[in-house]
């Protein structure tokens, strides 16, 4: 059984999916152990409640500095004995210490396709608005491996979905969110979760 941990910081619609595909057994072999938010506010607290998930605010702004966060969040994930940690919109900065003991058993979701419109800066609408301004016909969205850069460790799954005229920021992300990520962050966890992703020499290997 994979033991996950979610990371999310706001309303937690990629968690929801993951919750939902438990359930309908698309993800097998897999629990949620706990869902942790930088944000008290952050409804996907609420979403795991009710799912009757443990849910736990570790936020930077409740410690006295951003190390002593590191080594809190650290702490945490070690002791709920996670297999696999999931970045679900997690808008902080992965401590360099989780990385390090979790090596290729952090993954993301990002809403574009790698290496477009990934790195610094690149998150939540502003992707969707750069794909706009850039005047992309095709984006998408991309599960990958967390290492310590940004958007740049091995990549899992890739789904591409067309970008339509007429679209605004909003439209095109809900419509990136209902037709791959929704879609692949579950599935990335289901091959995890049954022993089909490799990494080799940094490039990740799917077995389908």
């Amino acid at each position: 059984m994979l033991k996950i941990a979610v990371l999310v910081s706001g309303g937690g619609t990629n968690l929801q999916a993951i919750i939902d595909a438990i359930k309908e057994q698309t993800i097998t072999n897999t629990e949620i152990k706990v869902v942790i938010s930088n944000n008290a506010n952050a409804y996907a607290l609420t979403r795991a409640k009710e799912a009757g998930i443990e849910a736990r605010c570790i936020s930077p702004k409740d410690y006295a500095s951003r190390e002593i966060f590191n080594e809190e969040l650290c702490k945490a994930l070690v002791e709920y004995d996670v297999d696999l940690i999931v970045l679900a919109g997690y808008l902080v900065i992965v401590p360099p210490q989780v990385i390090a003991t979790f090596t290729n058993r952090i993954i993301n979701i990002h809403p574009s396709l790698i290496p477009s419109f990934c790195g610094t800066g690149y998150y939540g609408l502003k992707v969707h608005e750069a794909v706009l301004a850039r005047g992309n016909k095709v984006t998408g969205a991309t599960v990958h491996f967390v290492d310590d850069g940004t958007d740049t460790g091995p990549i899992i799954l890739q789904k591409a979905v067309e970008v339509e005229e007429g679209d605004t920021p909003e439209v095109l992300q809900r419509r990136v969110m209902e037709q791959a990520e929704w879609r692949i962050l579950p599935k990335a966890i289901d091959l995890i979760a049954n022993g089909k992703v490799s990494v080799v020499d940094g490039i990740a290997h799917v077995a389908e």
